[in-house]
């Protein structure tokens, strides 16, 4: 045992001191704070206001169609439209919406001129206020009162509640934290599985192997290789933890209306936009608290820990039978890398749908159960995912993990030793099956 802590010191502290750990751990964190205030901030600012000139020769969208959030219209219903256009720029519009005289039954001709292509927003925009006025116009044509119409129009939304507690949920919310969950659980299966791969091999191709095998046994350098690189990825996982934590308690206090009026001093159209943003994160922080951040932790842990020990396993494996040639490695870790990007895809149809059998089977396949089963936690526990289900799926990861390392053990002992030699996956199932 003393050997194998040695080993895991050895791998911990080889790549904790090295920089590119240290910038990582810290970009993380920044990442996801910009991820949370610029899509805030975008929101609130909104874009560049945008002045079009309206040059209508029917007189049917005169004064109709609505100023909105940075677009405003100006209607020039005399303007000749060739010395508009060679002038508008210099008159300070954005663009030129051009309407003919038209048939309002089969509206035709009407088109939107400016220096550079148009926004989808803004095409979006145009477009919907354009169709909006010509069918009030055709209501009033054919004698449709409108504000009675809008009286029988619905606009209800539901209020989803789920649990006996009838606790209020938000599907975009489970989607979002299902989604980002399972998808770092790939990133970690593949990223530190194929370190664990690379490591290996580094060993066996420069012959360090050969002198370490001479003091420990096989199993055991490989077990203190894997985890001591368990190890590394924990701590930055507890370090992005803390620096996110604290980022999201001090992100309100850049938001709030008081600090950006002393910052603005006085501007009130500042303080209006940052008190927009401030509502806006508190109702990101009040649906977010819905979920069960306990249990939700406690399970990622576990399904870091389980699914990279069942990977890792099989890539230390894998590292122990390659040998110089690279094409040799991307045919062996094809037949591993195969059921974690499965287990991806049935991830994103998961997020979806976290009751559906392919859900479900998914989450309890000890190959793909980790990103699923992380992607099902959000919808609730035990409502979306049962007790038996999470148990089952904790039963199997573990047995997967000890079976997975006990084959990857027999097949790491003896081709890290092995040299010159292409070895087969057919030729590793026999040491497997091999005794002694």
């Amino acid at each position: 045992m003393n050997k194998i802590w040695l080993i895991i010191k050895r791998e911990f502290f080889t790549r904790v001191r090295k920089r590119s750990f240290l910038i990582v751990t810290l970009l993380v964190p920044v990442a996801f704070a910009a991820m949370i205030i610029i899509p805030i901030l975008m929101a609130v600012t909104g874009n560049e206001s945008k002045r079009i000139a309206v040059v209508d020769k029917s007189g049917i969208f005169t004064n109709k169609l609505p100023d909105k959030k940075g677009i405003y219209f100006k209607y020039l219903p005399e303007a000749n439209i060739d010395s508009l256009k060679r002038n508008y720029i210099a008159q300070d519009y954005s663009g030129i919406l051009y309407i003919p005289e038209i048939d309002i039954n089969r509206p035709a001709g009407l088109e939107y001129y400016s220096k550079g292509q148009a926004g989808i927003s803004l095409e979006s925009a145009i477009n919907n206020d354009i169709n909006s006025a010509i069918e009030r116009k055709r209501m009033e044509l054919a004698g449709i009162d409108k504000s009675k119409l809008d009286e029988l129009r619905s606009n209800i939304t539901v209020e989803f509640k789920s649990g006996d507690d009838g606790k209020k949920g938000n599907a975009w919310v489970a989607y979002g934290v299902g989604y980002a969950s399972g998808f770092i659980i790939y990133i970690v299966l593949l990223l530190f599985g194929t370190s664990v791969m690379r490591g290996v091999m580094e060993e066996k191709v420069s012959r360090i192997a050969e002198v370490m095998i001479s003091s420990v046994k096989p199993f055991q350098l490989m077990m203190g290789k894997i985890v001591g690189i368990a190890a590394v990825g924990l701590l930055q996982f507890l370090i992005w933890g803390v620096l996110i934590s604290a980022i999201y308690m001090i992100i309100p206090l850049f938001l709030s209306p008081e600090s950006i009026q002393a910052a603005s001093q006085g501007n009130m159209m500042a303080q209006g936009n940052n008190a927009e943003a401030a509502e806006a994160f508190r109702r990101v922080a009040d649906v977010v608290g819905s979920i069960n951040w306990g249990l939700l932790l406690s399970c990622f842990v576990f399904y870091f820990l389980g699914g990279y020990l069942f990977y890792s396993s099989l890539f230390a494996a894998i590292g122990s039978l390659a040998n110089e040639d690279a094409s040799d490695v991307q045919q062996l870790t094809f037949p591993i890398t195969v059921p974690i990007i499965i287990g991806i895809m049935i991830m994103m149809k998961a997020v979806h749908a976290p009751d559906s059998s392919l859900a479900v089977w998914g989450s309890i396949i000890p190959f793909t159960s980790p990103m699923v089963m992380m992607a099902r936690l959000p919808y609730g526990v035990p409502g979306t995912v049962p007790y038996w289900q999470l148990g089952l799926s904790f039963a199997l990861l573990i047995g997967g993990f000890i079976l997975t390392t006990w084959a990857a053990g027999k097949i790491y002992r003896t081709g890290i030793l092995m040299y010159g030699k292409k070895i087969t996956l057919k030729e590793a199932m026999k040491w497997i099956v091999k005794k002694g």
